[in-house]
């Protein structure tokens, strides 16, 4: 997979003033910026474009909200989001980070700021290696399409749970890292108390939909003790 060049970061926010700033601030850091006035018209750009590497979505937007978008990307995604909001309020806040967000920007805000704190996140979840197009492709073997929760093995299109392809994400998104099993059962069930037996059946489950032979996985390796290891260019 080639690492991109440019970072790309989706704006989403009804009030064009807002998105104007934003789209400006961002592109002149040297970000790639897609622009979407409400939640649905959002998920219509990644359906066709595929997953940017960080979101920044106003809570408080007609039709649907950003919570409710965020619901709707994180089934098939761990996007990182940064949240926009008009009111300081305090339970809404905690509601948006325990839920969705690494972080939230409070109106009116500063632009330095808010490039600031887009900037830490990236940084805190580091470089990963995957193209942003409808089908991430991994090698001549394997793509995925996120959005439609699709693995793409040897040309055959195989659907994938919302909690696999969550799985295999947060995976690729750390290639040649080991993701730890807390870490896993923290992004993949957040508000659930879920153990390590569960997050086996579901690697095992993945593995029976990728890789060539699930008894000797070269995509999905288990390092044991500590979690497990994606590898993009598998053995």
């Amino acid at each position: 997979m080639a690492v991109p060049e440019i970072q790309r970061i989706l704006v989403v926010d009804d009030d064009p003033k807002i998105r104007r700033l934003l789209e400006l601030k961002l592109d002149h850091a040297g970000f790639e910026v897609f622009i979407a006035a409400s939640g649905q018209e959002a998920l219509d750009i990644i359906s066709r474009r595929g997953l940017p590497h960080l979101a920044i979505v106003d809570i408080m937007m007609p039709g649907m909200t950003g919570f409710e978008f965020c619901e709707a990307v994180q089934e098939f995604s761990d996007l990182p989001i940064v949240l926009l909001t008009a009111v300081d309020d305090e339970d809404t806040v905690i509601q948006g980070i325990e839920r969705f967000a690494e972080d939230y920007i409070i109106k009116p805000f500063s632009p330095r700021e808010m490039l600031a704190r887009v900037q830490r996140v990236l940084r805190r979840i580091g470089d990963f290696a995957y193209t942003l197009e409808p089908i991430t492709r991994i090698d001549d073997r394997l793509g995925v399409d996120f959005t439609h929760q699709q693995a793409v093995v040897d040309g055959q299109q195989i659907d994938l749970t919302p909690t696999e392809t969550k799985l295999l994400y947060i995976l690729i998104r750390n290639a040649g890292r080991t993701v730890t099993t807390d870490f896993l059962l923290r992004r993949l069930w957040p508000l659930e108390e879920m153990f390590e037996d569960t997050l086996r059946v579901h690697i095992h489950r993945l593995r029976q939909k990728i890789e060539a032979d699930p008894r000797d996985p070269h995509y999905v390796v288990t390092e044991r003790g500590l979690g497990y290891r994606f590898e993009s260019s598998p053995k």
